[in-house]
């Protein structure tokens, strides 16, 4: 059952649902704005778009066909941006879970998006704890996203089906939500000090640093909620505060000390005592202190600046794999001639990855290279976002107007990656500025040349597209001239090359993967592909950090139950990890999963708990699969 405090703030929430004269049994408000009062909110909030839509992207693809979606709002509680599975949002369109409708309390009762607004804090409400009746299919998993003044600016939710809770959602989003509020963060201090800090240098670099920003001569300007946390202190009381006054030495002394200390970290003393680890960075991205010795018998990594990573080549994406190498042959032939290029495939195959392999394949590598996900950007602001906009073209538009990504691509590549969400009025402009070379932005009265190279993917149909007037005939021949169909990652044969490969890019190519693993990695069908498998790698070098070899334990919990399916409960169950389902009828899926136990007890040297944990099953489980219970 949900612990006291957790029942105690929603039956609040009820209590304010009712004050605000809404009954249990209410049609909600569906309410929606408009297109131009929607654009104008989306304009206020470019900035949160610009940094939540990556997150947003990344957090989807942990949860893809799970019955879910992401949903981000502004501070109101009004949907600015939806990701989702196409069989749940025909659900969430019956409640109206669309970008323009408002789900603050106000409006909907008792919701996570609403409630988290209110509470100020990470909110899960899951079917009946919906206030509306209408809502109570629904499990949702909001968090609020804090501005670097302590204010709410929005929220991200995962909303899903209440059959379909998982008990990991809520994590995922609060980590989402911290990383959107830390590269905003960042964002709107870039020219300040940085003092990144905490009381264990581990936790360095990662979502659990204290971030503090100082103006040159040292006095405050701002703090991350880690920061703010570890300090102590409020918004409203650090502003009081010098870096001298909170560290105990002059900001010049500090920035010296970095210096001289080369690769080691330095350690300072907060006001209330305790002693942190501290690496500075005194201009955007230099790096004054990395790496700490913190004894002579304990060395720690030494942690410096990495440059941005660079792109794959043709001949690497081959791999070892037939029918890419065959694919890239292909390519080879028609780069720079002045053939449009299309390339399909499942969500996740790499169809970026080819993309910026063309670029810099192709007579134009000196050019930019320019990338716009025609899915991930909402219909109201794809317009200008590709075109641009003159000053006054519209209510809210920012002074000096804004060069759109057909300018900034002029002399390189444009890739509309998801071509298929384009909205129809906008392929006739597209059409239009392939058959002209010529630009004009919103609100402006003359065009502009550009020379550019346009590569498109898709991985929806766009013939069936085109017999139901969703996709324009004579843009698809348009851009229609070579096809490269990339190969799901469960059709190729180099799957071992490409666990390589994605450990080199991280920079881990010491690491090892179990033989246990590796061969989950082969029977598993990947409906993630090579997106999947990456962010995978990444997240199983996290949690491996100091070994030498990446295992089953080592892996995230939800890869963890699809390679060994498990029964998820609500919340409201107290135990939250059933027993695996029975699959008598299933030979080959039981060898698997006695299998996979078996590897996991070997790992954990026959400590039964250990293995449950790393399963994310109960220890009856394990004896009852073993036959011993």
């Amino acid at each position: 059952m949900p612990g006291v405090h957790v029942q105690q703030d929603i039956e609040l929430a009820h209590q304010r649902s009712a004050a605000f004269g809404l009954g249990r049994q209410d049609s909600p408000d569906y309410a929606c704005l408009g297109k131009a009062d929607l654009q104008l909110v989306l304009e206020q909030n470019r900035l949160l778009f610009r940094h939540a839509a990556p997150v947003m992207d990344s957090l989807y693809e942990q949860i893809v066909n799970t019955h879910h979606m992401v949903v981000l709002t502004d501070a109101r509680g009004l949907i600015l941006h939806t990701l989702g599975d196409a069989d749940f949002l025909e659900k969430a369109d019956q409640v109206a879970l669309n970008p323009g409708v408002a789900w603050s309390e106000q409006s909907k009762g008792t919701n996570a998006i609403g409630t988290a607004i209110a509470a100020q804090t990470p909110t899960v409400i899951h079917a009946d704890q919906h206030y509306l009746s209408a809502n109570q299919f629904l499990t949702c998993s909001a968090s609020p996203i804090f501005d670097a003044q302590g204010q709410v600016i929005g929220v991200l939710d995962v909303t899903g089906d209440q059959h379909h809770f998982h008990r990991h959602t809520m994590a995922l989003v609060r980590m989402s939500a911290q990383m959107i509020e830390n590269q905003m963060f960042s964002a709107a201090f870039q020219n300040a000090v940085k003092i990144h800090f905490h009381s264990r240098p581990e936790f360095l670099g990662t979502l659990m640093e204290g971030i503090a920003c100082f103006t040159s001569d040292g006095r405050f300007q701002a703090a991350s909620r880690s920061a703010l946390f570890q300090l102590g202190l409020p918004v409203s009381a650090l502003q009081t505060h010098t870096f001298s006054s909170l560290f105990g030495m002059p900001l010049s002394s500090c920035l010296d000390l970095c210096r001289r200390s080369g690769s080691s970290l330095i350690t300072l003393a907060l006001p209330n005592g305790m002693k942190v680890y501290a690496q500075c960075r005194e201009h955007p991205g230099t790096l004054l202190s990395a790496g700490v010795n913190l004894a002579a018998d304990h060395t720690v990594t030494e942690r410096t600046e990495q440059p941005a990573a660079q792109g794959l080549s043709l001949q690497q994406l081959a791999g070892g794999d037939a029918l890419v190498a065959a694919l890239i042959n292909g390519l080879r032939k028609v780069i720079d001639r002045g053939i449009p290029l299309m390339i399909t495939g499942e969500t996740g195959t790499g169809k970026d990855w080819l993309a910026q392999a063309i670029h810099q394949a192709s007579a134009r590598r000196h050019g930019p290279f320019v990338a716009v996900n025609c899915a991930a950007i909402p219909e109201s602001l794809i317009e200008s976002e590709l075109f641009g906009y003159e000053e006054g073209a519209f209510t809210g538009a920012r002074k000096k107007g804004s060069r759109g990504k057909l300018l900034q691509a002029n002399g390189g590549t444009l890739f509309l990656d998801e071509i298929g969400d384009m909205p129809l009025h906008l392929q006739a402009r597209l059409l239009r500025v392939l058959q002209e070379r010529s630009v004009t932005p919103l609100g402006g009265a003359g065009s502009t040349k550009v020379d550019i190279d346009i590569i498109c993917a898709t991985n929806q149909p766009l013939k069936q597209m085109i017999a139901t007037k969703q996709f324009r005939e004579d843009l698809y021949y348009r851009l229609n001239g070579y096809v490269l169909k990339l190969p799901a990652l469960r059709d190729r044969s180099d799957l071992t090359q490409m666990v390589s490969r994605i450990l080199q890019q991280e920079d881990a190519a010491h690491m090892h993967i179990h033989p246990a693993l590796m061969q989950v990695f082969e029977r598993h069908p990947w409906p993630g592909n090579i997106r999947q498998l990456s962010n995978l790698l990444r997240t199983a070098l996290r949690l491996a950090e100091g070994e030498s070899e990446i295992g089953l334990q080592h892996c995230p919990q939800d890869f963890l139950e699809d390679v060994v399916p498990t029964s998820i409960e609500p919340v409201a169950q107290a135990d939250l990890t059933p027993p695996l389902p029975a699959s008598a009828s299933d030979t080959g899926l039981a060898a698997q999963e006695l299998g996979l136990i078996q590897q996991a007890l070997a790992q954990c040297q026959g400590n039964v708990t250990a293995a449950a944990r790393m399963l994310g099953i109960s220890r009856n489980t394990i004896y009852r699969k073993l036959g011993r219970g």
